[in-house]
């Protein structure tokens, strides 16, 4: 079965066509810029854009950088603050003209990443944490998901840990590869202290060059790149959308 998945970030909004029993994007993704400011009303539009790109009719799953309960938006870090308190799935959904389910963004980068990525049948303690204009979490024990993390935002350096450690950061202190592990490497203790987990999968869009920092990291827990790179929001949001709205069985 194909599912519209988008994923809604910082910088960029992208969606695909996902084959749901495969965990596979059907062709190319369409990508569009966040508005600037990115009010709920404009996202919505750009939402809708993508569904039209794909000549889509069906269950959309959306991924948002945010804490969501019950499909209302509760944080807004990375976005403009009016987003707290909108009924995220209610606006989706009737900008769109299509039922839409919304979840936290490394949220359904994790469900993705233990179905069909790095952690396939894995158990004990998982934690995704995607780098990218902030840092995401994502918390799996013994495959069940703890929802809502958000543990880019942990107290470090008298500000958060995605303000230290994310590849915003990176970019923007012009960091090299080196001086940015050296940060990641003091939040993943911090995580390590707080959480013991037993292994860390690195995603985002700086996973792609996970060649040059990932092995400058030393952890107790193993630590492995996203299998499925940055796609993994897209891929997790169309199969939460397939397993909530389409009927199909709770993984």
């Amino acid at each position: 079965m194909e599912i519209l998945g988008i994923d809604i970030g910082g910088t960029g909004i992208k969606g695909g066509l996902v084959e749901v029993e495969g965990g596979q994007l059907l062709g190319e993704r369409y990508r569009v810029r966040t508005p600037d400011p990115s009010r709920p009303e404009a996202v919505a539009a750009v939402v809708a854009e993508v569904v039209r790109h794909f000549q889509y009719r069906g269950p959309v799953g959306c991924t948002f950088p945010s804490v969501i309960r019950h499909g209302v938006v509760q944080t807004a870090a990375n976005v403009d603050k009016r987003w707290i308190g909108t009924d995220g799935e209610a606006l989706l959904s009737e900008a769109s003209g299509q039922p839409v389910l919304l979840l936290n963004d490394a949220d359904a980068a994790g469900i993705a990443e233990m179905r069909f990525g790095a952690g396939q049948g894995e158990k004990g303690v998982v934690m995704v944490l995607t780098f990218g204009t902030g840092i995401g979490s994502a918390i799996f024990v013994d495959g069940v998901l703890l929802p809502n993390t958000e543990l880019g935002h942990l107290p470090m350096r008298e500000a958060d840990g995605e303000t230290w450690a994310s590849d915003r950061a990176r970019k923007k202190d012009n960091l090299k590869w080196k001086q940015w592990a050296e940060r990641v490497q003091e939040y993943l203790d911090l995580l390590e202290f707080l959480f013991s987990p037993d292994l860390f999968i690195v995603g985002g869009g700086v996973s792609k060059q996970h060649e040059k920092f990932l092995p400058l990291l030393k952890t107790q827990a193993r630590i492995v790149p996203a299998g499925l790179f940055n796609e993994a929001g897209i891929v997790g949001a169309a199969l939460a959308a397939h397993e909530r709205l389409a009927g199909a069985p709770a993984a």
